[in-house]
């Protein structure tokens, strides 16, 4: 192994997994490209980045990365997808990467896939196992992670968080015996940094840590960590699992999904093989990680409130929904005594009443789908503005309904907004 470092392109840097190696292999003394799909943040962070989004046609092609790779010496492919289209999956994970591998004039580095890939029939898991063909068909060293956990959160170990901060009882896929030995991000940053400066042979290798747990014990000691009372465990009977899985990939509940449900209930334990089990450091055990420092106010604060973000949606949708159809059914004669001292007519205010009914369920629509939620999130305050100034103008004694008539229309803004800055996972 040498100590010399060259410039590495972290492809999919902004992800839970690509952020951790970024900073990781930045600290330890490697030079940085960043790629993303939206890399600004990552650019503000201090990296030098390389806008790429791996599904549009140009970035499948070798042209496209030819001039982008000047004095790039090494690649870590950290992109993925876990649940989407099959054109997304194969881009993503197999035609845009295969073409920067052709475009290198070396290829040295490392593609991070996912333990267990071999054995699941998921769209996930058949096209990860072609993009590790193609890594490997260049070269590439292949590195199959466990379950990653960090001092952050994303997905999955999110969502795994906020089961363990829900105040009742403790929800767990199936009876919660299924295993895992999860791996600290900062830690696999190490191993790839280990990996980067020295030769390993194709792999596929395996990672994880030293310390098996169970879900049930996983999620526990999570709930310990945040400072919280012990509560019941609640099993989720697999079909329930399952359909909750279903009815996350329809919404877009981000780690809700099918494939979520499916790795939960199987475990996902790796088994680190010899070319790389004798590293100069080692990874530390799940419990050592956990309790290395305390859990702060934003941490139990984000646990509690994580799947409040598909609930609000939900919420909303809702609202947006009854208002949709009561605008385009509700007789005229109900709503326009509300606004008699109006000076605009009877018909345009009729009209106006069903077009506002037509614009509010394409939005309930949009939010039940998961469609763009940050700019539905902008659509809804402007709707939910320009009613309350225009029936403010037609009729201000709205504002003095015994039941907060216009007044309700404060709490929603304030709703919205919160949906706003919890969709806003970055």
């Amino acid at each position: 192994m040498t100590d010399a470092c060259g410039k590495v392109l972290v492809l999919g840097a902004d992800g839970f997994i690509g952020r951790h190696l970024a900073f990781g292999l930045r600290d330890a003394g490697w030079d940085v490209l960043a790629s993303a799909r939206r890399p600004e943040r990552l650019e503000r962070m201090g990296f030098n980045t390389l806008k790429a989004d791996l599904t549009s046609a140009e970035a499948q092609t070798q042209d496209y990365w030819r001039d982008k790779l000047e004095d790039v010496t090494h690649v870590v492919n950290a992109a993925g997808v876990l649940h989407a289209s099959d054109t997304t999956y194969k881009a993503v994970h197999v035609d845009a990467p295969n073409a920067l591998y052709a475009a290198m004039k070396t290829v040295r580095g490392i593609l991070i896939s996912a333990v267990g890939i071999d054995e699941a029939d998921t769209a996930f898991a058949r096209y990860r196992r072609d993009g590790e063909q193609a890594a490997e068909a260049h070269g590439m060293t292949i590195l199959r992670a466990g379950l990653v956990l960090a001092d952050t959160s994303y997905g999955g170990s999110s969502l795994a968080r906020s089961l363990a901060a829900l105040p009742v009882a403790t929800p767990v896929v199936g009876n919660g015996m299924q295993t895992f030995n999860p791996i600290h991000a900062s830690d696999l940053s190490l191993v790839v940094d280990h990996m980067l400066r020295g030769s390993h042979g194709p792999g596929p290798h395996e990672i994880g840590g030293p310390e098996t747990v169970t879900q049930r014990d996983m999620i526990a000691a999570m709930r310990q960590w945040l400072g919280l009372r012990p509560t019941l465990v609640l099993p989720l009977p697999m079909a329930v699992a399952r359909m909750m899985g279903r009815l996350g990939d329809a919404m877009r509940w981000g780690p809700i999904s099918a494939t979520s449900v499916a790795q939960l209930s199987s475990g996902v334990v790796a088994q680190t093989g010899e070319a790389i089990a004798n590293l100069p450091n080692a990874p530390r055990g799940f419990s050592q990680f956990l309790f290395a420092r305390p859990a702060g106010t934003q941490d139990l604060w984000h646990a509690r409130l994580y799947l409040f973000r598909p609930l609000v949606r939900v919420v909303l949708g809702v609202l947006w929904l009854v208002s949709g159809v009561l605008g385009l059914v509700l007789p005229s004669e109900s709503f326009l005594p509300l606004v008699q001292n109006a000076t605009l007519p009877d018909g345009l205010l009729i009209a106006l009443a069903r077009l506002g009914g037509l614009v509010d369920l394409a939005i309930a629509a949009a939010l039940f789908r998961g469609w763009r939620p940050k700019l539905i999130a902008g659509l809804q305050a402007a709707m939910v503005l320009s009613y309350t100034v225009a029936f403010t103008a037609l009729a201000s004694v709205l504002w003095l309904l015994p039941l907060g008539g216009l007044l309700k229309n404060l709490p929603i803004l304030a709703l919205i907004a919160v949906m706003a800055i919890l969709e806003d996972e970055r």
